[in-house]
């Protein structure tokens, strides 16, 4: 086959004695494929075999061409992984942060109103729970109550002082007369206090006499009780005898009128031990009588010294009479100063009372609730959750993917709640410690079957809020994500 022949079936010529391209790439492989045959033929083939070699041929340029353009993407491709992942960090071990207020009473009380739903949007400082006020309205007005009477003692203090000057007089007189009285009654109470002391000898020999007689009743009942059983043994024989026969019946009365005679001595003796005894808490009555006086007597000798002493005192507090003013001026100062108190009091009182309004502390959206109308809580008790809107990424990065990661490089995140979208952000900071150190029990590596572990570092990511646009009430804590840091 001649190039002439080619050009006639698909060619193009060029304008300045060039050679003919041939274009046609089939036309061009069954030309090289198919050469001018020999003049003889040693071994003829079949038809279709001599069809099928030319069709075999054209397909190999095309696979080579689809083998190249296969390396040149796999090339490409794998020179941008590369590119990507030697200027990225990634990890899954993140998830969504935010701020969550927890809401509690800061008093006990029973709840009257319950204001919101669950998932509810709140605005800050609205009112969510209302507690029964009644008790606390209650000490708002005791708290006032007493502000008023420190007020009026106040004022009564102020008028002594005016009077204190006008009376010094009358009180140095008073206070005098007080000092001779409370020296007679110390000269009476000292009296009854040698005649206390006389009486106690008497009631402690009253208490030996009479212990003295308990043992001789104790003798006479022993003495009873042999006599009894003797004449109730003579007794029970003679009555033995008697139904026998043997003896007569008067001899039976007599041992009768015996026994009787032996258990009322018995008797007697009982009793004069019971009387010795009485005798002798008698005595020790008396002596315990005879001591009480001496001690009320003592009591007071001790409180008319004490009359001496503040009569002495009031003598000497009358006859300073600018002393007594300074003191009242004291206590108008100290009355002052309870009106303080007492207002500080009704301030906390009226501040107790509006802790039976419990507001929103930020703007969110109610979860958790847990409290219902009549429910009795405690302070400190938890009764919902606020969950605003501000959140953001905490990620979880191996330490040894941390080399080049600083604070302010951008961020791509993906949500698994929203895995169409891709939002943007940057690093706000990485954790002063690993998780593991922030555990409740932080392993000790300082044992003997140490096993060194990748550790992870939280890494705080700020999403941008352009990017959560549309998606801001949508995103809660919680949720998994997947961060790429661009760390070049």
């Amino acid at each position: 086959m001649t190039a002439t022949t080619l050009n006639g079936r698909n060619k193009e010529k060029t304008s300045v004695d060039e050679t003919e391209i041939i274009t046609d790439t089939e036309t061009l492989d069954a030309a090289i494929a198919t050469p001018e045959a020999p003049e003889t033929d040693v071994h003829p083939q079949p038809e279709a075999e001599k069809k099928e070699k030319p069709r075999s041929k054209k397909r190999l340029p095309l696979i080579l061409a689809g083998l190249g353009v296969g390396a040149i993407t796999a090339g490409t491709f794998g020179y941008n992984y590369w590119q990507y992942a030697s200027s990225h960090e990634e990890t899954d071990n993140a998830t969504v942060s935010g701020h969550v207020h927890q809401v509690s009473s800061k008093i006990p009380g029973t709840v009257a109103q319950v204001l919101v739903n669950d998932n509810q949007e709140v605005q800050p400082g609205q009112l969510l729970v209302k507690l029964d006020p009644r008790d606390y309205q209650s000490k708002v007005q005791q708290a006032a109550a007493a502000l008023a009477n420190a007020r009026s003692q106040a004022e009564a203090a102020a008028a002594n002082i005016a009077l204190t000057a006008e009376t010094t007089n009358a009180k140095t007189t008073q206070a005098q007369g007080d000092v001779s009285g409370a020296l007679s009654a110390i000269s009476t109470a000292q009296a009854a206090v040698k005649e206390a002391q006389a009486g106690i000898p008497a009631a402690q020999a009253d208490v030996e006499l009479a212990q003295a007689g308990i043992p001789a009743a104790q003798a006479q009942v022993a003495q009873a009780n042999a006599n009894l059983q003797k004449a109730e043994t003579d007794y029970n024989r003679y009555n033995s005898l008697y139904k026998e026969g043997a003896i007569a019946r008067q001899q039976l009365d007599a041992a009768k009128a015996a026994y009787d005679v032996a258990l009322a001595q018995k008797n007697a003796a009982v009793q004069g031990v019971e009387q010795a005894q009485a005798r002798l808490a008698s005595a020790k009555v008396g002596v315990a009588q005879a001591q009480s006086r001496l001690a009320q007597a003592q009591e007071g000798v001790t409180s008319a010294q004490a009359k001496l002493a503040a009569s002495r005192g009031g003598l000497q507090q009358a006859t300073a009479g600018t002393q007594d003013t300074s003191v009242k001026r004291s206590q108008y100062e100290a009355a002052k100063a309870a009106i303080a108190q007492a207002e500080a009091s009704l301030k906390d009182a009226q501040l107790q009372l509006s802790y039976t309004n419990i507001t929103a502390p930020s703007a969110g959206r109610v979860g958790k609730k847990t409290v219902e109308v009549g429910n009795r809580i405690q302070a400190g008790s938890p009764l919902m959750a606020i969950v605003d809107n501000e959140n953001w990424v905490v990620a979880n990065f191996k330490e040894t993917q941390l080399e080049r990661m600083r604070p302010g490089q951008p961020v791509e995140v993906k949500l698994d709640a929203f895995p169409h979208h891709t939002f943007s952000g940057k690093v706000d900071s990485i954790s002063p410690a690993s998780g593991a150190q922030f555990a409740l029990l932080p392993p000790d590596n300082a044992t003997g079957n140490f096993t060194k572990v990748v550790q992870r570092i939280p890494v705080k990511i700020v999403l941008d809020q352009k990017s959560i646009q549309g998606y801001d009430s949508r995103i809660t804590p919680g949720m998994s994500a997947e961060v790429s840091v661009e760390v070049k």
